[in-house]
């Protein structure tokens, strides 16, 4: 087993980020040639999420739908005003497993690894496991 830490500056209050390209740095250094590796954001109000990333209006698409789904006034009890974040991690999750041989992952022809900020903008840390 190996493992990896990344962090990511987020800009804005909700967005999805491409990470594929970060990660893919790690696989490509990975004393492992083939196996799984597990993205994992430790963060409550954040997401891991595996989408189409040749056009970037998917994500747009993708936050915009969550943000109308889980809006961020409602009548929530959270004290730190913030519960529509924690919603949003809970439906979308914080990890995702991927298969990678020869050093590669095994994305489809047009996916990408998105990291999904719902809190920001703030400094978050990404951690993989190559199994």
């Amino acid at each position: 087993m190996e493992t990896h830490n990344f962090s990511i500056r987020t800009g804005k209050r909700t967005e999805l980020i491409d990470i594929t390209k970060t990660i893919e740095g790690f696989v490509l250094k990975s004393s492992n040639t083939a196996g799984l590796c597990i993205v994992y954001s430790p963060h409550t109000t954040t997401g891991i999420i595996i989408n189409e990333a040749y056009d970037p209006d998917v994500a747009l698409d993708i936050n915009h739908f969550l943000d109308n789904l889980v809006p961020k006034k409602l009548n929530y009890r959270h004290s730190e005003g913030n519960s529509d974040a924690h919603i949003k991690s809970s439906i979308i999750g914080n990890s995702r497993i991927v298969p990678y041989s020869d050093n590669k992952l095994n994305l489809g022809r047009w996916e990408g690894i998105f990291f999904c900020e719902f809190d920001g903008p703030r400094q978050r840390n990404i951690n993989l496991t190559f199994v």
